[in-house]
């Protein structure tokens, strides 16, 4: 897929600033060829062409809503508008209204000056890399196909979050009753989007009193409190305000809320890498089975794992990789080092919800607190740095690379993975930014850091003389 610097349409979705590559233009484009590719896949499935949007709370998502509900209906979809919702609320609206497809209007953890049209299929699942291709090539060549007025969709609202919340606390490894014995204390921070909505209203659900639920940046204005990244230098208020309310633990979410990060007892940011770890800890005291995670996400999964004799399993970056290796090796949870939890009883999406649901069952069924949980697993540290992207094209500047390590255990499935003894790297080009990310693992800060300016300079004097 194609990416220039104001404007990347990935596996990740089509996202851009808006008025500098994400324009009204741009949004027909796309959702026009979207709608079209969802006309022919509701006749493949025998459905009718439906499609279900969703938004965060940016302040560009209403306009950018209504060009894109405009032009699906043009296209011959009905269009089921969830206003408001969170990633995995779509997702799972898109299975229960049988639609064909679904967007959501986010661009996740970019700024709010951005935008994005996250496409889901029938399963509410993002698009493969075969299906996300083909409504580009679409949109490429204006191949939209616009149907006459009498044709025209139709039009409907829905709250999809409290069917959203009643399917996650019928989960059988959920039991409110028991959360609620633990008079928990939790503070959220919602970023002022979507999640600080959901959220509050989820613990609520889970036994947690209002009284002691307290909320953070939860108004949904799209003006965010912090950048938007859930990083432990942007979440300095949370960890401010557990102590300061003498709460059990912090949780905290991107803009559309499917990554969670946490924060203990004491204030100690969890890093966003063991929201599944802790997830995975608690679900295979209850059911054995693999577990599916991508190459960028840290060591610490196959040392829990290898506690609970558990094999874990690694795809390429990206919700939808770790989507299909799931489902290849039948995983009964995965996820990403990002925060996010995919648990497959519920649906095939990062939710942050769930993994909420999962961590306050997991406090309650141990009776043990979120540090001491976390104190208990295994801890590494790393790196994550980003360079612009290089002169030359991506995957010749890291094959050249791999060739400087010959002896190494290089894995290039997703761009350039090396593993060493007691560490890692992982350089690829970003599905969602016009950069390249350099990652890396090691028993300590110092020495994850040194890793990535190592192969930070390495990658800056190879990118030079394949340019020379």
């Amino acid at each position: 897929m194609s990416a220039d610097d104001t404007l990347i349409a990935s596996i990740s979705g089509i996202r851009g600033i808006v008025g500098q590559g994400l324009d009204p233009s741009v949004l027909v484009r796309y959702a026009g060829a979207f709608g079209s590719w969802c006309r022919q896949r509701a006749a493949d499935l025998h459905r009718p062409p439906r499609v279900v949007v969703g938004r965060d709370a940016r302040p560009s998502g209403p306009a950018c809503a209504q060009v894109v509900i405009g032009t699906l209906r043009g296209m011959g979809c009905e269009v089921v508008d969830l206003g408001l919702a969170t990633t995995p609320t779509v997702e799972m609206a898109v299975l229960r209204e049988e639609a064909a497809g679904g967007i959501v209007l986010s661009a996740s953890h970019n700024p709010e000056e951005w935008n994005a049209l996250k496409l889901l299929n029938e399963a509410g699942e993002f698009l493969t890399p075969a299906q996300g291709d083909a409504v580009i090539e679409r949109a490429d060549a204006g191949d939209a196909a616009p149907v006459r007025s009498e044709a025209m969709g139709g039009y409907r609202k829905y709250n999809a979050l409290p069917d959203h919340l009643d399917a996650i606390l019928a989960l059988d490894l959920i039991h409110p009753e028991q959360i609620a014995a633990q008079n928990l204390t939790v503070v959220v921070d919602g970023i002022n989007s979507v999640g600080g909505e959901a959220l509050p209203r989820l613990l609520h659900c889970l036994g947690v009193a209002e009284e002691n639920v307290h909320c953070l940046h939860c108004e949904p204005t799209g003006h965010f409190a912090h950048p938007a990244e859930p990083r432990p230098d942007h979440l300095t208020g949370l960890t401010e305000a557990v102590p300061a309310h003498d709460a059990d633990l912090g949780v905290a979410v991107d803009p559309d809320a499917d990554r969670l990060a946490l924060v203990d007892e004491q204030g100690r940011f969890v890093l966003e890498e063991l929201t599944q770890v802790l997830a995975a800890d608690f679900l295979w005291r209850h059911r054995e089975g693999p577990f599916v995670t991508n190459l960028s996400s840290s060591r610490a999964i196959d040392d829990v794992a290898a506690a609970h004799d558990q094999p874990v399993y690694r795809s390429a970056v990206g919700e939808i990789n770790v989507v299909e290796r799931m489902k290849d090796v039948e995983a009964v949870l995965g996820g990403e080092g990002n925060g996010g939890v995919i648990l497959p009883d519920l649906h095939y999406g990062r939710d942050a919800l769930v993994g909420t649901a999962l961590l306050l069952q997991h406090l309650a069924e141990t009776e043990r607190s979120l540090g001491a949980l976390h104190d208990d697993l295994p801890h590494y540290a790393m790196a994550k740095e980003s360079l612009p992207l290089p002169e030359v094209p991506p995957e010749r500047l890291l094959t050249a690379l791999a060739e400087q390590y010959p002896e190494a255990d290089c894995s290039m499935r997703d761009g350039l993975k090396i593993n060493f003894a007691s560490s890692w790297v992982h350089m690829r080009p970003s599905n969602t930014e016009p950069i390249l990310r350099v990652y890396t693992e090691a028993p300590t800060e110092a020495d994850a850091r040194a890793l990535a300016a190592r192969f930070g300079e390495e990658l800056q004097e190879m990118g030079e003389g394949l340019a020379a």
